[in-house]
């Protein structure tokens, strides 16, 4: 089976997908193609000129399956190159661009959500990694389309869309052997990416009171850093500098190694479609801290979650550092690793649908 895989905005996470699916699926022979993660209107828009330019060959070859990542343009694709609408076409969501929390100074990103719609309509199956994206996927879709002239009729044709949905999550891999379990159970993990809607200041403003207050912690705030960085983060490496352990981007050897003596890690995200950076600290052991909103309900018991405000975090966060009875257990992580859903991936690549065309 010759597959197909295109990724228009390669994140880190959709390399890490891409990569784990490649190893994992067998009988396959995979040809890829992905674009870097910058220039994010032109990436959006431009990847099947993009890549008509630079690999028209390889766009020509014949395929089984087509898997593209949702925001490839999938539509404008298969006009360009006709003979890929034979194959299966698969669009993967990790993402939409319905519930992302725009910014002041964003313009609204209606490029990008056109081309969400365009490669869901030219897709013959939809896969999202969680029902809560898959959710906010068509509740977006069915608002935007409601601002559109002339009220057009929505709702049987996102039905018809919605019956050719799935929900199969990104898997964990398998822990590495080199990286053994050692939480410290006072060592507090921030692994997301420095931008404004991880909500960096919920989590910030709660350890510095904590701090004030004179309660003991570590702190390792890593992820990924841009260029333009939230104000908190300066705030916050000054005022919680006695308890900071590591700051910022880490090689993966180190990142890995602080991961595994992880006694928490936070979220207080206002977006997220499954999280894979608390995933991968909580399968090492450390206890992931949520807010009750978003992916997370869906992913997580209520021992896990807090309410959501910077009130319930510091409760929380407190209770767990000034007494240890009032954790719970470490977390099963069993289910979301890749022998739960090897044969759901398997059965995604080669059930035999019948394709138009």
């Amino acid at each position: 089976m010759r597959v197909l895989l295109l990724s228009a905005y390669e994140a880190v996470s959709h390399r890490y997908w891409a990569d784990s699916l490649m190893t994992n699926m067998q009988g396959v022979s995979w040809q890829t193609l992905s674009l870097p993660p910058r220039h994010f209107a032109w990436r959006v828009r431009g990847n099947p000129l993009s890549w008509w330019l630079k690999e028209h060959e390889t766009l020509s070859q014949p395929y089984d399956v087509v898997l593209a990542t949702s925001m490839v343009d999938m539509a404008t694709l298969v006009g360009l190159f006709p003979h890929l609408g034979r194959a299966k076409k698969i669009v993967y969501f990790h993402e939409n661009q319905f519930a992302y929390p725009e910014s002041s100074d964003q313009m609204p990103q209606v490029e990008a959500k056109m081309v969400n719609i365009y490669a869901a309509l030219a897709a013959d199956t939809l896969v999202f990694n969680t029902a809560y994206n898959r959710d906010s996927f068509f509740n977006g879709v069915r608002t935007f389309l409601k601002k559109m002239p002339e009220n057009l009729p929505a709702a049987k044709p996102l039905e018809a869309l919605r019956a050719r949905a799935h929900v199969l999550p990104v898997p964990l891999g398998p822990l590495n052997s080199a990286f053994v379990s050692r939480p410290n159970p006072r060592r507090i993990v921030w692994n997301h990416r420095w931008e404004y809607d991880k909500n960096p200041e919920d989590f910030f403003n709660v350890l510095i009171a904590l701090s004030e207050q004179g309660v003991e912690f570590e702190l390792a705030v890593l992820g990924q850093r841009f260029r333009k960085i939230p104000a908190i983060f300066e705030t916050a490496q000054e005022k919680l500098a006695a308890h900071i352990v590591a700051w910022g981007p880490q090689p993966e050897t180190e990142y890995r190694e602080l991961l595994a003596t992880a006694g928490i890690v936070v979220s207080t995200t206002w977006h997220e479609f499954q999280g894979l950076a608390i995933m991968e600290a909580a399968q090492r052991g450390a206890l992931p801290l949520v807010p009750d909103r978003l992916c997370f309900p869906e992913l997580y018991p209520a021992e896990y979650r807090f309410n959501g405000t910077p009130e319930g975090l510091y409760q929380r966060l407190y209770a767990w550092l000034n007494a240890p009875e009032s954790r719970p257990n470490r977390l099963d992580t069993a289910d979301w690793e890749w022998p739960a859903w090897r044969t759901a991936y398997q059965g995604l690549l080669t059930y035999n649908q019948a394709v138009a065309g």
